[in-house]
């Protein structure tokens, strides 16, 4: 009949620590029980060494040895028996230096040699061991025994009935097992508890069950495109795969450290530590716009789970910027049919110089707005955004300016990080200004872009939470949230090594300045002292 080894994992467990209770309940069992059989063999064998020694002291012994033959009724043999009877031991016996019995419990023995060497006693020395006699197995003693002046003139045996001390020890089986059994009763009862509890935290899973979760899991985590990133209850990263590490850019030796020694302080971080409730909760970490839902466990941790919305976001705003273009577009479709209808009318009036006039005029007017643009901001991204800007300023019936003093190349290094920063800056103004001005200088390699307005201004205790993710005093519209067009220009900022800031304006307003360095090309020094 073959034991099969059992699949749970809790049922292994409890197999396992009964074994072990039982297998060390036995082993101390036994390592107590052999010290305690010696120790009982030379307690008995110090007994009988105590009553020889006690019986050669006696003078009477000594005197009746020298003055008397052996005799059954001699008395050797009286004084022997009652200190055999006195003191309960198997037998003493009485001898001359010959090695002839004056006494011994069978009467028969008295008058021929001891059975067993006496040389030792008779040289005068004393001797304890376990050994054989005629009376069977006894712990035994020999002392020499002297006269008067001290001479050797024979010798005194004792011995203790060596089943007295076997039944002592077997005496002591019973109590020796009851607490053993105890301990035993105890292991298994702990055991069961402990394996109850391990199969409620295993959910009565297999071993192979187990390691089957622990495969699917790691290769699912590693390969969906959500970011996972689970937390212990002490904020610690326990977990972190692919993606976590590079929406968060981490490293795999970030698992095991706190939050707050991998992120550097902010939102980012007080969302996944929970310090800020809801769902689908908006941040900017390292330039990216992330969507993060927080969950938390049975044993105080959390599992977060984030999502790369950088490009829906830039998407979301350049829906915004289309529709701008949109309603621009159709203003200027009524613009455009206005001048029409009055191009018309003047020829239908003959009046063909002024309708000449209208024309050039109307012509040379949009041509030197774009030109203004193109020879200032050499970049085409930037020009392209500035130009589509003031015409949705336009038809919001708002006006907006390059400032003179703009000059910037088109040696750009990334430009399209420029039309993110400028794109937000400007979006935020024409939500709250009816003139807005934009400069773009070049210092260097750092570029700097400026964009004011006659808005209400920002108050001084706000300038630091405008720039905070989420924080917006605005409507979120359906397609995406709030509070990241900021955020989004000074994480920029700071991944460039730069600031972002604002100012009051002078006569009302705000000035909102970044600037971005390493972000020109170093050609654009002579190109920029040539314009000038």
């Amino acid at each position: 009949m073959r034991i099969h080894w059992p699949r749970r994992v809790f049922a292994q467990v409890l197999f396992t620590q009964v074994a072990i209770t039982t297998g060390v309940v036995m082993l101390v069992t036994g390592l107590f029980l052999a010290p305690l059989s010696h120790q009982l063999d030379d307690q008995a064998m110090r007994q009988a060494l105590s009553i020889a020694q006690t019986a050669a002291a006696e003078p009477e012994l000594a005197q009746h040895l020298t003055g008397s033959d052996p005799s059954p009724d001699g008395p050797v043999q009286a004084e022997a028996e009652r200190i055999r009877r006195a003191t309960g031991a198997l037998y003493i016996v009485v001898m001359d230096t010959r090695g002839v019995r004056w006494s011994h419990t069978d009467i028969e023995q008295i008058g021929r040699h001891v059975s067993t060497d006496p040389s030792t006693a008779l040289a005068g020395r004393e001797i304890m061991q376990i050994d054989n006699g005629t009376l069977g197995r006894s712990a035994r003693a020999k002392v020499p025994l002297r006269d008067e002046h001290g001479a050797v003139i024979g010798a005194v045996s004792v011995g203790i009935a060596y089943d007295s001390v076997h039944e002592r020890l077997l005496g002591t089986i019973p109590g020796l097992l009851l607490y053993s059994g105890t301990a035993l009763a105890a292991g298994v009862l702990a055991a069961l508890a402990v394996s109850r509890r391990l199969q409620r935290s295993t959910h009565g899973l297999a071993f192979a069950d187990i390691s089957a979760l622990l495969d699917e899991r790691e290769a699912m985590l590693h390969s969906i495109r959500e970011a996972v990133l689970a937390l212990d209850a002490r904020g610690r990263i326990r977990l972190l795969n692919d993606e976590a590490q590079r929406l968060l850019e981490l490293t795999p030796d970030a698992v095991g450290r706190e939050l707050g020694e991998v992120l550097p302080p902010g939102r980012t971080a007080e969302v996944l530590a929970g310090r800020v409730d809801g769902a689908n909760l908006l941040t900017v970490c390292r330039g990216r716009v992330l969507l993060a839902n927080r969950m938390p466990t049975g044993d105080g941790g959390a599992v977060v789970t984030l999502r790369d919305r950088t490009e829906l976001e830039l998407l979301g705003r350049e829906l915004d910027a289309t529709h701008g273009l949109l309603d621009a577009l159709r203003a200027q479709d009524h613009e455009h049919a206005n001048r029409l209808h009055t191009l018309l009318g003047l020829l239908e009036l003959g009046r063909h110089e002024a309708a000449v006039e209208f024309v050039v005029e109307v012509a040379d007017g949009h041509r030197a707005s774009a030109e203004q643009v193109t020879e200032r901001v050499k970049d085409p991204l930037l020009s392209a955004l500035l130009v589509g800007k003031t015409a949705i300023a336009a038809e919001r019936g708002a006006s907006l300016h390059i400032s003179p003093g703009t000059l910037l190349p088109d040696v750009v290094v990334d430009p399209r990080d420029l039309v993110t920063v400028l794109g937000n800056l400007i979006d935020n103004a024409l939500d709250v200004a009816s003139f807005i001005e934009v400069e773009l200088l070049a210092e260097g390699t750092t570029a700097v872009l400026r964009v004011s307005d006659n808005g209400p201004g920002v108050a001084p205790d706000m300038r630091e939470q405008i720039f905070t993710e989420g924080w917006s005093t605005k409507k979120s519209p359906a397609h995406r949230g709030r509070g990241l067009g900021l955020a989004l220009v000074r994480r920029l900022a700071e991944r460039y090594g730069g600031v972002a800031r604002v100012s009051a304006r002078a006569g009302g307003g705000a000035v909102f300045t970044v600037v971005l360095p390493e972000t020109l090309a170093v050609r654009q020094l002579t190109e920029v002292g040539e314009l000038q």
